[in-house]
């Protein structure tokens, strides 16, 4: 039986996030430069990008760079920026197309200035798209995303435009970059690695963490599909005990 099949479409999760793994060492087992991954990986983003709006999931969050990223090989750096420019302009059309809206989270301001300017007039372009939100997390770290939070916070209480015992988990919520969306339900990691390196480590409290041994370059649509039957099968408690979730 076909894997897309069998899914339940009444208990999808509302917002994926995936730790896109594996681009260098798929290129390494290839023979190639770990751009050659970094290349490869745009196949697995579209598949996987179609597949969750296909489903009717609503919303996809792709660790596309890292803060941490910078410090690999000026090289490597100056390629995955110039394939970010590409990629973005070359996939415009498939957004509007699908009836995708592109969203990022992260420092963007500190990209290079033609990425920036890039991922901004995409984003503009593709604001009234209600099919699915395609978030890319770009230069993005979940502790420089939790410090901002929090300082934005303390500044609002020392204006006096905020209370400081009116501070709740909603209040907090509301200065993430991820304001408005639903906290992702499922995690998925690519590559046979699991941590989670930063990513949306406020978002992920309750998520379902799925690891898979498969390279980023390698993820198609079924491998998709089996990391959400995977998180269908789960039973999610939320500090309960399973008698009151099944009640």
């Amino acid at each position: 039986m076909d894997l897309k099949t069998q899914i339940d479409l009444s208990r999808l999760p509302r917002h994926i996030a995936v730790i896109m793994d594996g681009n260098g060492r798929w290129a390494k087992k290839h023979g190639k430069m770990r751009i050659f991954g970094h290349q490869n990986g745009v196949k697995a983003v579209r598949e996987t990008t179609e597949a969750a709006a296909e489903l009717g999931v609503e919303y996809l969050t792709l660790y596309a760079f890292s803060t941490e990223n910078w410090g690999r090989p000026a090289s490597e750096v100056n390629a995955l920026m110039t394939l970010l420019v590409t990629t973005i302009r070359k996939e415009l059309k498939t957004l509007t197309d699908n009836n995708i809206r592109l969203q990022a989270i992260g420092d963007i301001q500190n990209l290079p200035e033609k990425c920036y300017k890039e991922l901004l007039e995409a984003i503009e372009l593709t604001k009234n798209h209600t099919r699915m939100t395609l978030v890319l997390a770009l230069n993005y770290s979940a502790r420089w995303e939790i410090t901002q939070a929090a300082s934005n916070i303390a500044a609002a209480v020392k204006n006096d435009q905020l209370d400081i015992q009116s501070i709740t988990d909603q209040v907090f919520e509301n200065h993430l970059s991820t304001a408005g969306m639903p906290d992702p339900e499922l995690l998925i990691r690519t590559s046979g690695e699991t941590r989670i390196s930063n990513f949306l480590l406020w978002q992920i409290a309750y998520a379902e963490l799925y690891f898979t041994p498969i390279f980023w370059p390698e993820f198609r649509k079924q491998h998709l599909y089996e990391a959400i039957l995977n998180f269908q099968q789960r039973e999610r408690r939320f500090g309960k005990i399973s008698e009151q979730v099944q009640k």
